[in-house]
């Protein structure tokens, strides 16, 4: 029995496969992909001391790039110090025997998976296309690209913008003046990631609505009627991601969301008028 998604136009040579075949090529993308992963990661093993020191408790330092960027923003823009930041004066712990090992293979886990990203895609694109039309590929030229670019894109957003000002409020919070902050390493690792990983899948925004649609399920008339929804959902996120109390800590984040929203519309209705336009040749 052929799987149904192959039926429709796409591999013919694939439409002809059982479904344990496909099931059969399937783990060979994932194979690969688990091998660019552990090749990540023996990289990062290789390099271990710059991306722990400098990469994963860089946001800790003093001398982390964004605080001088955003401090000389801020008084470009006649905004005082409100964008300064210095770095935190925490020391980390670990309370567990092997948290620091187990935390090790984690590191090595997360940043695998970031270098292979764009590899990772490739594979998974590769067994999905065969299902598309001719049609349907000569308009995803490109895909692997964008998705990867975007992707690092977010992944940069997230280190240097978001985890900064999420990780320098919690530093400074207290309930009490004798109360000592004391993270534990696995706790940092535990806030840092989502920002960084989420970050990264939400700056997918753009390409999602893209898709959805050429499907049919959304349109760039609708996203523009709910914009002024999406801009308060938006904000909630911006207030959520960086619980500081100002408001130009949360403009930062908010404002390259609003723009993907606003891309992801010119996008939606891209494909609207290219429709109509096929439908106008169809009737012709």
């Amino acid at each position: 029995m052929a799987l149904g998604i192959f039926k429709r136009g796409g591999d013919s040579e694939r439409a002809e496969m059982s479904f344990i075949d496909h099931l059969d090529v399937l783990r060979g993308h994932l194979f690969r992909s688990v091998i660019a992963i552990v090749i990540g990661a023996i990289v990062v093993a290789v390099f271990n001391k710059f991306f722990i020191r400098d990469v994963l408790l860089g946001p800790t330092h003093a001398d982390f790039p964004t605080y001088g960027v955003l401090c000389r923003i801020g008084k470009a823009l006649n905004l005082g110090g409100s964008l300064c930041m210095d770095g935190i004066g925490i020391k980390m712990q670990s309370t567990q025997v092997g948290a620091q090992f187990s935390m090790f293979f984690t590191v090595l886990l997360i940043g695998g998976i970031i270098i292979a990203f764009p590899y990772i895609f490739y594979e998974f694109w590769s067994f999905v296309k065969p299902a598309l039309t001719q049609r349907e590929r000569s308009k995803t030229r490109g895909v692997i690209f964008w998705v990867s670019f975007l992707f690092f894109l977010g992944v940069c957003f997230g280190y240097f913008v978001i985890a900064p000002y999420t990780i320098k409020f919690f530093a400074g919070f207290q309930l009490d003046e004798n109360i000592e902050n004391r993270w534990t390493i696995s706790s940092y690792m535990d806030t840092i990631i989502p920002l960084v990983l989420g970050a990264g899948l939400a700056f997918q925004l753009p390409l999602v609505l893209f898709f959805l649609a050429k499907v049919g399920i959304v349109s760039g008339t609708y996203l523009a009627k709910v914009r002024k929804y999406s801009i308060v959902i938006i904000f909630i996120i911006a207030a959520v991601i960086t619980p500081g109390p100002d408001i130009v800590s949360q403009m930062t984040v908010a404002l390259p969301l609003l723009l993907l929203y606003e891309i992801s519309i010119l996008l939606a209705r891209r494909v609207e008028k290219e429709r109509a336009k096929e439908e106008k040749a169809e009737w012709s």
